[in-house]
């Protein structure tokens, strides 16, 4: 199984922490079946790689820089034990160019083996780095778990439908959450299963306590049942997106920053602190206004601890970017993080 971990700050003073972690095979699923693979096996004897080799010559994500025609030569025609393919893997990125806000990984896996077979995620990552079912649900209680981030909506993004994300909707997907709402279980959103941590205020420690908690306890019931989360000793936890292998943990902080955001240095401050910016609403999604969510660059190289702690800072020297800036002041650009040990 796998998992993601987000940090949400609304202003300066207010925290919303979000914690995701993904488990059993991912949510993508297997989509062919021995119809498939004969379509594949006919595809493989009619027209030859050069043929299918998309055009991605106005491409900007990681699968596209990956992507030669050798490399898909080579790997075209091999199937996953579930009959998985590489046109599947890359398919959202052929069909998005690009991103207006980040470069976007461009694949995404059918299962574990995919990682293995269709080597081209391997080139990737080192770029890379129930309440009831949603359709049950009143339609006042869902526009106002949205509004609040804790409802996950239908994925409409191209990112997202173009990888199967939204097959069968709404079926087999749910929410499980406390009474507190301070922590959710989303059952296939973009994997089978992400935890989630979240409190309005500052207290990240005690949001990551609760999350660490909470996820023992998940862990604990699923191994109860003869199940465990899928790990791969060379990738770590395994995830739909390549680009959350390792840890899976993505910190995010919604935070404002009216004059840092519109300082022509914002962009390289945060790449010199390994973070990211996308809008509050998901990843493919625009600023609302000057509220940025910032959240880990990296899942691998780093510890869970590591990169939560990583987030922290970085949002302190923003936030502290951001009264200098207030008062008239020049900011400094800091130096590089480094992203794996030695």
């Amino acid at each position: 199984m796998s998992g993601s971990f987000r940090r949400l700050i609304s202003g300066r003073s207010t925290a919303v922490l979000l914690a995701s972690l993904g488990a059993g095979t991912m949510a993508t699923g297997v989509l062919l079946n021995e119809n498939g693979s004969l379509a594949a096996e006919a595809k493989k004897k009619l027209y030859p790689p050069s043929s299918d080799f998309p055009d991605l010559r106005k491409h900007n994500n990681c699968m596209a820089t990956a992507l030669t025609p050798a490399v898909y030569a080579k790997l075209r025609d091999k199937l996953t034990p579930n009959n998985w393919t590489l046109d599947q893997c890359i398919q959202t990125g052929v069909d998005n160019p690009g991103h207006p806000f980040i470069k976007t990984v461009g694949c995404v896996a059918g299962d574990e083996e995919s990682y293995e077979v269709t080597q081209l995620t391997n080139r990737v990552v080192r770029q890379e780095h129930f309440e009831g079912k949603p359709s049950c649900m009143k339609l006042s209680l869902e526009n106002r778990w949205s509004s609040d981030h804790f409802l996950f909506d239908k994925p409409v993004s191209p990112l997202l439908t173009c990888a199967f994300m939204a097959r069968d909707w709404p079926d087999a997907r749910g929410i499980w959450h406390n009474n507190e709402k301070t922590f959710l279980i989303w059952i296939n959103e973009e994997d089978h299963t992400r935890v989630i941590s979240m409190e309005k205020g500052g207290n990240m420690k005690r949001v990551f306590e609760r999350f660490c908690s909470g996820l023992k306890q998940v862990e604990h019931l699923i191994q109860e049942r003869g199940w465990e989360f899928m790990w791969n000793e060379r990738l770590g936890y395994i995830l739909t997106c390549p680009s959350n292998l390792g840890t899976g943990l993505r910190a995010g902080v919604h935070v404002r920053l009216p004059n840092l955001s519109k300082d022509p240095r914002f962009s390289k401050i945060l790449d010199n602190l390994r973070l990211q910016k996308r809008g509050t609403g998901g990843v493919d999604t625009a600023a609302t206004g000057d509220t940025f969510d910032i959240s880990n660059l990296d899942r691998l190289g780093k510890s869970e601890v590591e990169l939560v702690q990583l987030v922290v800072n970085g949002v302190n020297y923003l936030i502290e970017c951001e009264k200098q800036l207030e008062k008239g002041q020049d900011i400094q650009v800091p130096a590089p993080l480094v992203m794996f040990k030695k």
